[in-house]
C-alpha cells in the first residue's frame, strides 16, 4: 500500500489482513478533503478551508508540505473561506452552520456570529471585516471584529461569494446567480457591474497591477479583469470546480473542489501544487461493463484501470442530480443514485441527464437494485423504501442510523443499521447479524455477506448459511480517525443537503472487493491470495 504518511490522516501501522488476501490502493490517498477559500498568511503558507473535511491546512509552496491548523472535530466547523487581521487572527466562515469564528495565534477559537446563513466570502481590510452569504437573496455585511455587530452594506444579492477590497478602496465580490462581478463602496452607495458574461466567478483577488483575477467555478477558467472596463483575459483553463485563489509574492494559486491546488504560470500554462483526489468517497458500483464508479458527492468517477479518475459529471455539469451518496448501476450507462438533497434519480452521465424518481426524502444513503425494483435507505427517518414509476412505498421503519443495503440470496433487502445488519421481510425486521460497532456499506456475493464496519476500521465476511464470521482486514483507514468525533454537516441549500460518511463496498467480476477509504481518501482493492 502507499504510504499513509501522504495522506490526510496517516495510520499509525498499516493494515492487518487475514491469510489468503491482499491489499492494494486503486487511488492515491488525498492530501486535503477537497479546498476551497484561499488566503495567504502572515508566514507565507497558503491556508486552505476545507468544507466537507472540516478542516483548515496550511501549504508550504516551497516544500509541498501540508501542516493541519484547525482539525476535523475541532472547534470550527464546516470552512469555506479564510482571512486575517494584521494581528495574525484567522477568520473563517463555518458556511453550513452560518457562522463566523476567529481563531487566534494561540489557537483558541470563539464564534463571531451564528446567524448568518450560507455565510461564505470574507475579506478583512484595514480592520474592517467584510461577510457575503453566498444563497439566493443573500445579504454583505460588515462585522465588528471584536463584538460582531453588523452592518448591511446590500441586501437580496443572488449568491455573492469570495470578495476583495481592491486599490481604489471598493469591495469587489463574485455573484454566482447573475454570473457577474459587482463592487460597492464599503461606506455606503449603490452596486456596479464590474464584468459580466462570465463563467460563474465564486472568487476575485488583486494582484500587484491592480487588476482583478477570478476563478469561474463552471468553466474552470482563471480570468483577469480590468476593474475600469471590464475587459477579460484568460490566464488559464481548468478543470471546472475551481474556488478560489490567492497570490505569493507575485505567484498566483487556485484552488479546486478536488483538493488540487494549481500555481497558474504565464502563457496559459500550470503547475499541480498540490494533486487532487477523493473527497470522501462514498457508495462505489461496478457496471455492467466491469468498470469501477464512484459517488464522491459533488463528483461522480469512472476509475480507469491505471488509477487515475475520469470525471462523469459534477455538481456544475448539465443534468448532474445533487450531491451524490448512494449509487447502483442500472444498466449500461445508467445509475441509480440517492442525493443529500433528498431525491432517488435515474442518471444518466453521458447524456447529461437525470429523472428524479422521488423526491422530498430525509437523508438518503444506500440505494439497491433487486427483483422488487429500487431500494433505498432513508436514514433521516430510519425507513427502508421501495421506489417505482413514480410510487414511494415503505418496506421496514425503526431503523437505527441505517446506512447500506444490498440484496440478500432470498431477494429481501439486507440493511446496515447501528451495531448490526438486519433483514427486511414481509413481517418486519430479523437480525442477521450482531455484534458489529458502525456497519456502513454492504455486499451479498453469492451467499457470502461482505461488511464495512467503519468505527472497527474492519471489513468483515459473512457466510449467510453457517453464519460463520471471518474478519478480513482491521485497521482500514474507514471512519473518523481515533479521538476525533466529527461534528455535523448540514448542508449548503441549495447544493446539497445534510452531507455524512458512507464508507461503500463494491465487487468486480473477478471478486475483486472494493471499499471506499473515506478517511484517507482513496479506493482500496482487495483480493484473494488462494
Amino acid at each position: 500500500m502507499t504510504s499513509q504518511q501522504d495522506g490526510r490522516f496517516p495510520l499509525a501501522r498499516p493494515p492487518v489482513l487475514a491469510e489468503g488476501w491482499r491489499i492494494a490502493h486503486r487511488t492515491a490517498p488525498s492530501r486535503l478533503f477537497g479546498a476551497n477559500g484561499l488566503r495567504t498568511g502572515p508566514d507565507g503558507r497558503v491556508y486552505i478551508a476545507q468544507v466537507t473535511g472540516s478542516q483548515i491546512s496550511a501549504l508550504d509552496v516551497g516544500t509541498g508540505s501540508v501542516d493541519t491548523v484547525s482539525a476535523k472535530g475541532g472547534d470550527i466547523i464546516a470552512p469555506d473561506d479564510v482571512a486575517f487581521d494584521d494581528a495574525g487572527n484567522l477568520y473563517a466562515t463555518e458556511v453550513m452552520d452560518g457562522r463566523v469564528s476567529v481563531r487566534a495565534a494561540d489557537g483558541t477559537t470563539r464564534v463571531l456570529r451564528d446567524d448568518l446563513p450560507c455565510a461564505n466570502g470574507i475579506t478583512v481590510h484595514r480592520g474592517r471585516l467584510f461577510v457575503g452569504e453566498c444563497r439566493d437573496g443573500g445579504r454583505l455585511l460588515e462585522l465588528d471584529p471584536a463584538g460582531g455587530q453588523t452592518r448591511i452594506l446590500l441586501e437580496n444579492v443572488p449568491s455573492p461569494n469570495a470578495m476583495e477590497v481592491g486599490p481604489d478602496g471598493l469591495l469587489y465580490f463574485p455573484v454566482m446567480g447573475a454570473n457577474e462581478i459587482w463592487r460597492i463602496d464599503p461606506d455606503g452607495g449603490s452596486p456596479e457591474i464590474v464584468a459580466t458574461g462570465l463563467g460563474v466567478p465564486d472568487a476575485v483577488k488583486f494582484d500587484a497591477h491592480g487588476f482583478l483575477v477570478s476563478t469561474q467555478v463552471h468553466s474552470g477558467q482563471v480570468l483577469r479583469i480590468n476593474p475600469r472596463n471590464g475587459e477579460q483575459t484568460v490566464l488559464a483553463n481548468l478543470n471546472p470546480g475551481l474556488d478560489n485563489l490567492t497570490f505569493i509574492k507575485g505567484r498566483l494559486f487556485v484552488s479546486n473542489f478536488t483538493g488540487e491546488i494549481t500555481e497558474v504560470l504565464d502563457g496559459l500554462q500550470t503547475r499541480a501544487a498540490l494533486p487532487g483526489g477523493l473527497n470522501w468517497p462514498l457508495d462505489l458500483t461496478v457496471g455492467p461493463d466491469g468498470e469501477l464508479y464512484i459517488a464522491d458527492g459533488t463528483y461522480f468517477y469512472l476509475l480507469r484501470a491505471d488509477g487515475t479518475l475520469h470525471t462523469l459529471g459534477m455538481l456544475f455539469s448539465p443534468g448532474y442530480p445533487g450531491f451524490v451518496r448512494g449509487v447502483a448501476a442500472a444498466g449500461p450507462g445508467e445509475f441509480v443514485v440517492t442525493t443529500s438533497g433528498g431525491q432517488v434519480a435515474l442518471f444518466r452521465p453521458a447524456d447529461g441527464e437525470s429523472d428524479v424518481l422521488a423526491d422530498g426524502l430525509d437523508q438518503l444513503y444506500g440505494v439497491a437494485l433487486g427483483p422488487r425494483g429500487i431500494v433505498a435507505v432513508e436514514q433521516g427517518t430510519g425507513r427502508l423504501l421501495s421506489v417505482d414509476d413514480g410510487r414511494t412505498e415503505v418496506l421496514a421503519t425503526g431503523l437505527d442510523t441505517p446506512v447500506g443495503v444490498a440484496i440478500g440470496p432470498d431477494s429481501n433487502p439486507l440493511v446496515s443499521e447501528r451495531g448490526r445488519v438486519v433483514r427486511v421481510n414481509g413481517a418486519g425486521t430479523e437480525p442477521v447479524v450482531d455484534g458489529l460497532c458502525c456497519p456502513q456499506g454492504i455486499l451479498v456475493s453469492g451467499d457470502r455477506l461482505y461488511i464495512v464496519d467503519a468505527d472497527a476500521k474492519s471489513l468483515i465476511e459473512v457466510d449467510l448459511a453457517s453464519g460463520v464470521r471471518t474478519t478480513i482486514a482491521n485497521g482500514l483507514p474507514v471512519g473518523a480517525p481515533p479521538g476525533v468525533t466529527p461534528k455535523p454537516l448540514r448542508g449548503m441549500p441549495p447544493f446539497s443537503g445534510p452531507q455524512g460518511p458512507f464508507a461503500g463496498i463494491a465487487a468486480g467480476p473477478d471478486g475483486t472487493l472494493y471499499v471506499s477509504a473515506d478517511s484517507d481518501g482513496s479506493v482500496l482493492a482487495f483480493q484473494r491470495t488462494d
